[in-house]
Formats: structure tokens, C-alpha cells, sequence
């Protein structure tokens, strides 16, 4: 185990706020956390800097909330997108300005520790965090947390930030709930100059044959990161995607320097985030744009405001203001990236079913592509797209009305169905 600015006292010590996980949602909640003044500890089970399956694009919210005086590590910055649907129909479509920019997890989320430990925040890596105890001999008073580390060492904290990842214990011991679990498959495959030029300062997205799949190519310099996603329960055939689509592109020849897999998971809207002095934010949370499915920017964001209400709940002395302080940071959350999410749900279940009309729109429908660029920057989001454009407001209330059919058709099937085998049994 690795420690940078730790103490042999962390078990007598109470910490303001423990932040478990260093990836940007962790980064960031340390961050705020320690800028604000307070006593910060970030810990980490891998050794810094690590990799982690993303494709790595930044857009304008991601931007817009990293930490004053961050330079952003771009590989390549991003003026062009080439649209496709299933390998067909290909239409590259350009800007002026830079759409967003690409860069590489590793560098990225080491930058962003080094800003949350120069705010502060000390950090230690090589530990895995069992569980976290908010009741019990641990526990010496009900203004603190115990994170119980693996082999037994335990922790004091005033507040707790879960930013532990898809697969959180920190989200297990809140009770987050998911709604929407995908499988993304990604390759890091290094390519010779002339290839790399080929592809610099332009993107692929290819809308894929698995109904809500997409296909991705991202130039990073000398290397293409290149990956599919799809609903989980489908794996082989998003195993067979990746393949064939790696084999379009012409790069099967070429050998990944990484190829892995991950899955990201989506919360139900009912979804706590927090749970007595413990918040969760990021990954851990559940936040995430279900339509895209990109988690970057609500890292970024939901990180930085669970490190704000860290704080809040750190000073709070008893229970009740502390679990006020907990449901105005749920209430932030959703406010912003709940609306969000809202719609990219709903984005995701006309995707689903009409795949091709999204291709015919942001290949040839103006209005479509400046949305799309609107967002990549920044100047807009999905929520004020809807609201702007009443074209997108009745697609998605003509979806709403056939799901609410489809649903209320499929309860007066199993209300008929239930009824007939009433009925058998009582002939019987």
C-alpha cells in the first residue's frame, strides 16, 4: 500500500469528509470538499494513474466543471463527426469550432487528484474500503462514519462520498437502485501515422444492429480507442458488434494495445442518494446519461456537489440537520442532471425504436446537427433542447402517450388473465 501525506493517527483522527474513489466524480467531491477548508482524506484501491474503459470525450459540461487553472490533456480535439447506421449511410458532417475535445483516463483523473491534494485533500491509494458503519462499537458518537478498510483498519469521518464505481459498496450500504444496466466493450488500438491522420480531428458514431447499441471511434495520436455498447444481456452479440465493426473500419489487422469491458448502470428515479451521513455521487450513484450513456461530465458535476454538501453534513450535529443538508444535495442533483437523465431516458426509447430517423435527422436535418453541437459545447442540454424545440417536445409526448398505451394494454392483459385463472379455480 502506497500513502502520500497520510498519518500513522488516521484511526484516532476524525476526518471532515472521506471520499471513497479517485476517479473524477471522487476527484471532484475531494476537491470542493477541500477548498472549502476542511479536512479531506481520498482514498483509492489502485495505484495512480490507472486505466479505466472510456472513450474519453470531453464535452462543454465536462469543461465547464473541472477546478480553475485545470489544462485539459487533449489527444485530439474534435471539428468533425462521421455518422453511419449500422455501417451504411456514412455522412461526415463539420464545424468551425471544436465540438469537444479527447482525452486519455489515466492522465485525466491523475490531473485531477493532484488538483484536489494541491486544495488540500490527502490521498491514499492501494486500499479497498469493506464497508462503511454509521451504528455499532465503531461508531463513538452519531456525528461520525467508520469506513472499515480490508484488514481491519478503520476510519472516522464526519461524511462519507461513495464515488466508488458502478459496482460501489458505498452505493450497496445507501441502497442506490438501478433502472438500466449496459455492457460497453471497448479496444485501445495503436495505428500507423498515415492511419492516425486519416481519422485526426474527426469522430465515428455508428448506431449499431442491437436496438439502443452505438459504435464509437475516438483518435487519440498514434492510437484509436474504438467500442460498442449495448443493454446488458447481450453480450455476445455486442462481443460480435465490436468484431465486425473493428473488421468495417478496416483496423482488424491491427493488434489492441488494451481491450476491455465494463458496465455501466443507470439509477431508477427513485434512487436514494444518501443514506444518514453518507452521500454517493458519480458511478456510484447511478448518474449517468441513459440515451448516450456518457458519465464524464455527471462525475464532474454530481462530485463537485456531493463535496459541497459534504461539508454541510460534516458540521451538522445532529441527525435531523444532517439529513436535511442530505436531501438538498438529492435535491441539486436531480434539479440538474435528474432532468437531464429525464429525457435522455426518453431519448433512448425513440433511439430504440427508430434508429434510422435519428441518422435521417443529424445527417440532413440542420436543426438536428446544431442541437448536437449545441450540447457538445456546452450552450445547451437535452432538457433545454426539449424545451426549445417543439418539434423534439411532440416526439417524445407521442412516445410517452404509445408507452402509457402499451402499458395500460399490458395491464388489462395480465387483469384478464388473472381473472380467468380465478375462475379456474373456483370451477375447480
Amino acid at each position: 500500500m502506497s500513502s502520500e501525506n497520510s498519518s500513522a493517527d488516521d484511526v484516532r483522527q476524525v476526518w471532515d469528509v472521506v471520499v471513497v474513489g479517485a476517479g473524477p466524480a471522487g476527484a471532484s467531491a475531494a476537491y470542493a470538499a477541500a477548498v472549502a477548508g476542511r479536512r479531506v482524506l481520498l482514498l483509492e484501491k489502485a495505484e495512480l494513474p490507472r486505466y479505466k474503459t472510456c472513450g474519453g470525450g470531453i464535452i462543454g459540461p465536462s469543461r465547464d466543471a473541472l477546478p480553475p487553472g485545470f489544462d485539459l490533456p487533449f489527444r485530439d480535439r474534435v471539428h468533425a463527426v462521421t455518422f453511419s447506421n449500422n455501417g451504411r449511410f456514412n455522412r461526415t458532417r463539420r464545424s468551425r469550432h471544436m465540438l469537444f475535445g479527447l482525452i486519455n483516463r489515466p492522465e485525466f483523473d491523475q490531473q485531477l487528484v493532484e488538483h484536489a491534494q494541491k486544495a488540500g485533500a490527502e490521498l491514499r491509494t492501494g486500499v479497498t474500503v469493506q464497508r462503511v458503519e454509521q451504528h455499532g462499537s465503531a461508531v463513538p458518537d452519531r456525528r461520525t462514519v467508520a469506513v472499515v478498510l480490508q484488514g481491519g483498519e478503520t476510519l472516522l469521518a464526519r461524511a462519507v462520498v461513495g464515488a466508488d464505481g458502478s459496482a460501489s459498496r458505498i452505493g450497496a450500504h445507501v441502497g442506490v437502485k438501478l433502472d438500466q444496466v449496459d455492457l460497453g466493450l471497448e479496444a485501445e488500438i495503436p495505428v500507423p501515422e498515415t492511419v492516425a491522420e486519416d481519422w485526426q480531428g474527426r469522430v465515428l458514431i455508428d448506431w449499431g444492429p442491437i436496438p439502443g447499441s452505438y459504435g464509437w471511434v475516438f483518435p487519440k495520436g498514434d492510437t484509436l480507442t474504438v467500442g460498442v455498447i449495448s443493454a446488458r444481456g447481450e453480450g455476445a452479440a455486442t462481443k460480435r458488434y465490436l468484431e465486425e465493426f473493428i473488421g468495417r473500419l478496416g483496423l482488424a489487422g491491427f493488434e489492441p494495445s488494451i481491450s476491455s469491458g465494463h458496465l455501466t448502470r443507470c439509477r431508477a428515479d427513485d434512487s436514494p442518494l444518501s443514506r444518514g451521513r453518507v452521500l454517493v455521487c458519480g458511478d456510484a450513484a447511478g448518474l449517468l446519461e441513459p440515451w448516450t450513456r456518457e458519465g464524464i461530465s455527471f462525475a464532474l458535476r454530481s462530485g463537485r456537489l456531493a463535496g459541497e454538501w459534504a461539508v454541510r453534513i460534516a458540521e451538522a450535529n445532529d441527525a435531523v440537520d444532517a439529513r436535511r443538508q442530505a436531501l438538498n444535495y438529492a435535491f441539486a442533483v436531480k434539479a440538474g442532471l435528474g432532468v437531464e437523465m429525464s429525457v435522455g431516458k426518453r431519448m433512448l426509447a425513440l433511439f430504440e425504436r427508430r434508429p434510422g430517423l435519428f441518422h435521417a435527422a443529424l445527417t440532413g436535418f440542420r436543426p438536428a446537427w446544431r442541437a448536437f453541437t449545441d450540447i457538445t459545447r456546452g450552450s445547451s442540454s437535452l432538457g433545454e433542447l426539449v424545451r426549445s424545440h417543439p418539434m423534439a417536445q411532440r416526439a417524445l409526448n407521442a412516445l410517452d402517450r404509445r408507452q402509457a398505451e402499451a402499458e395500460a394494454e399490458r395491464r388489462e392483459t395480465d387483469a384478464e388473465a388473472g381473472g380467468g385463472r380465478a375462475e379456474e379455480r373456483a370451477e375447480g
